[in-house]
């Protein structure tokens, strides 16, 4: 379980929601407090459960029914695009996959949507519970039901996770934390609370290192186009996009 910041607590804006408010603190370990827009915190409401931070605007939620996810499904290129290449989707090949670095699951959803079985492995309980906020809201509609059925998330330590696997997934994906750039060049409000809340991956290195060990064809490491190798370790071959590169490690 990741330790959390003391600045960090539970509540909501409806008198009708202080119960589940209540257990989710507690199943958190996290105290409930009233709206405090000094603070981080982790706020149900009557359409979802979202994260408000002090100067990061608009509360930060997940949601796999409308907004960028909703654009990606439709016109995020199919198995034609990068990600899709990378992960060795092709006629005949749908590969069963772990992303050990959920984060906001926004690959994996566009993996799940190309007809994947992905297990979502996400060690910032905060996180994770968005994630699953938005499986079970996404379950209910008609149009992406089935998309949802395909993945399945789990708050764990992703390095503890793959060394107790039972089965092998064909492939691994990793999208370890990219380094906070300076101040000319701030990176979007959501992955500013995503390093806010999470931090650098300081393990890249060993989760790539495991991960190789368990996945049954490659484990693909998602990087910024001009990074290095994580822990100079070659890849098979890479794939490039506009900004990101794919490096496959088969």
């Amino acid at each position: 379980m990741t330790h959390f910041d003391n600045n960090i607590s539970v509540s909501t804006d409806m008198d009708e929601l202080i119960y589940p408010a209540q257990t989710l603190a507690d199943k958190l370990s996290l105290p409930f407090t009233p709206l405090n827009k000094s603070q981080i915190q982790l706020i149900i409401t009557m359409q979802q459960i979202e994260i408000r931070a002090p100067k990061m605007g608009n509360a930060i939620f997940v949601d796999f029914v409308a907004g960028k996810n909703a654009h990606r499904r439709q016109f995020g290129g199919g198995r034609g695009q990068a990600l899709a290449k990378a992960m060795g989707l092709k006629k005949g090949a749908t590969p069963t996959i772990i992303d050990a670095t959920a984060g906001f699951a926004r690959d994996a959803f566009v993996l799940a949507n190309l007809g994947c079985q992905i297990t979502l492995l996400e060690r910032n309980p905060l996180l994770a519970i968005l994630i699953e906020d938005a499986l079970q809201r996404a379950a209910c509609d008609p149009d992406i039901s089935d998309v949802i059925k395909r993945m399945t998330v789990i708050n764990c330590d992703a390095i503890k996770y793959l060394k107790n696997l039972s089965q092998q997934p064909d492939v691994i994906y990793l999208d370890p934390m990219y380094p906070i750039r300076d101040k000319s060049a701030l990176v979007k409000k959501d992955m500013q609370l995503l390093h806010q809340l999470v931090g650098t991956d300081s393990d890249s290195d060993q989760l790539l290192h495991v991960a190789r060990k368990c996945a049954k064809k490659r484990v693909v490491v998602k990087r910024p186009k001009i990074a290095s190798y994580i822990g100079e370790q070659q890849p098979s071959a890479s794939i490039e996009s506009k900004n990101t590169r794919y490096d496959i490690y088969l």
